[in-house]
């Protein structure tokens, strides 16, 4: 977002002798008439030696072969010993991580932790002893945003160098539909291009109150960032551990005020279960579809609206899977005391492997990275690209078929591929080809690979 100098100006004589408009004590004084251009000068100056590059060599599988690709986002630096905030999607399956800084020091970075969910990544950048302490932001309060106040969104959109662009919060508790699992969102019109994911989102008092993650260009601009007060509660785990260890019961949360669906619920307190899945501890704890949860571990919860999910489920799934959850629901008009045992969620994404004279790279089947493959087999490897041209695509393979069998070999893992992977390229001149067994939308068939051909050459 660009403003003009008579914007500008316009903005100053609003915003002057205004004292509902609040501003750093240390650049107004007293009963003098406030100036916008100070203020947001002084704010940008707080954060923006922080702001870095961030450029990523990032392993692909998505074609059928194991490939590189140079990607590029934006971070800051919110610890003088180097630590910095990113997003995963910056950073995911990346083999090599180099940030520039503000000054066009260039430094080497490793992730220190990330977690796919919240789009959160924390990097450790490494200077020289000789080097520290980096400039660094400081994490402000999210929950006192209102919407009106003025931001600003920091980066290095499409790979530039480094800009701000200046915009006000739209909303401080934006739900998005299948992005709001753990943590609403705060929607800003600053402009959030590509090459901004990571970069912070900046008060006017110069703290960082978000990380921009999400930006929409239709029509106008959108850009969505990850609150400060959800980052504050989860740098500890991603620092610590390497992720964020959630909890998984397999509840699915409904509001008592279900717009969306019109269904409205004759309650003041709790959230309804709308289903429990399959194999999950909230469905062998005996939670019922229709029953209202009150407490959990003696704490009220109550969510009359979508908004309030993603912090109920936040507290589920910070909860420690090894500890029993007691929660307090109401079930036909009478309240029951359930204990239920969560799990640890574990890893979100299969891991990948490639088959390169095979023409095709595999992945394991993950129960929340890829629910529909886990419904017909809760294990196993599915194919995750094919090669084009390559042996797997002219045999008749395809992207998610799940691999059974191999030359009568049961395929349960990435190991038992790879094994049979390279039995059969022991005996390639002599017997090109390997019977496989397939599922393919539920149903088993059987494919004959022929990897006679070398398209590499």
């Amino acid at each position: 977002m660009r403003i003009s100098l008579s914007t500008l100006a316009l903005l100053v004589v609003l915003f002057a002798g205004s004292p509902a408009w609040s501003s750093p004590a240390s650049i107004v004084e007293e009963g003098a008439p406030m100036d916008f251009r100070k203020i947001i000068r002084h704010a940008k100056d707080q954060v923006f030696p922080a702001v870095i590059y961030v450029k990523c060599i990032r392993e692909r599988m998505e074609d059928g072969r194991r490939q590189t690709k140079e990607v590029a986002g934006s971070g800051v630096i919110i610890g003088a010993d180097g630590k910095a905030l990113t997003n995963w999607h910056v950073v995911e399956h990346a083999l090599e991580v180099r940030c520039l800084l503000s000054d066009g020091r260039a430094m080497e970075a490793t992730v220190l932790g990330m977690d796919k969910l919240t789009d959160l990544a924390v990097l450790q950048l490494h200077p020289a002893g000789d080097e520290l302490p980096l400039p660094h932001g400081i994490l402000g309060d999210s929950s006192a945003l209102s919407e009106g106040d003025f931001v600003m969104a920091m980066g290095a959109p499409w790979g530039l160098n480094r800009s701000v662009s200046l915009g006000i919060i739209a909303s401080t508790d934006r739900y998005l539909p299948g992005n709001s699992e753990y943590g609403l969102w705060l929607q800003t019109d600053a402009s959030i291009s590509p090459g901004n994911s990571g970069g912070p989102l900046v008060n006017t008092e110069g703290e960082i109150i978000g990380i921009n993650t999400l930006g929409i260009m239709w029509g106008g601009t959108i850009g969505f960032s990850i609150p400060s007060d959800i980052i504050r509660i989860l740098v500890p785990h991603l620092v610590e551990h390497g992720a964020v260890n959630w909890a998984w019961t397999g509840l699915q949360l409904q509001p008592l005020r279900d717009f969306e669906r019109d269904m409205y619920f004759d309650a003041d307190e709790g959230v309804m279960i709308a289903e429990t899945n399959p194999d999950s501890p909230a469905r062998a704890a005996g939670l019922h579809r229709g029953d209202r949860i009150v407490s959990i571990n003696g704490t009220p919860k109550t969510a009359r609206t979508y908004e309030d999910l993603p912090a109920i489920r936040r507290a589920i799934g910070l909860l420690p899977p090894e500890d029993p959850v007691k929660m307090e629901v109401v079930r036909n008009g009478e309240r029951l005391s359930v204990e239920v045992q969560p799990q640890a969620k574990g890893e979100l994404q299969g891991s990948r492997l490639a088959l390169p004279r095979w023409d095709m790279t595999v992945k394991a089947i993950n129960r929340f990275d890829t629910p529909d493959l886990y419904f017909y087999q809760s294990y196993g490897v599915f194919i995750y690209g094919v090669r084009r041209p390559g042996n797997a695509l002219v045999s008749g393979l395809t992207r998610r078929d799940i691999i059974l069998e191999v030359d009568g070999r049961p395929i349960t893992n990435l190991a038992d591929l790879q094994e049979a992977h390279d039995e059969a390229m022991k005996n390639i001149d002599s017997r090109p080809r390997v019977p496989l067994r397939i599922m393919r939308q539920g149903r088993p068939r059987h494919i004959v690979l022929d990897f006679s051909r070398d398209y590499e050459r």
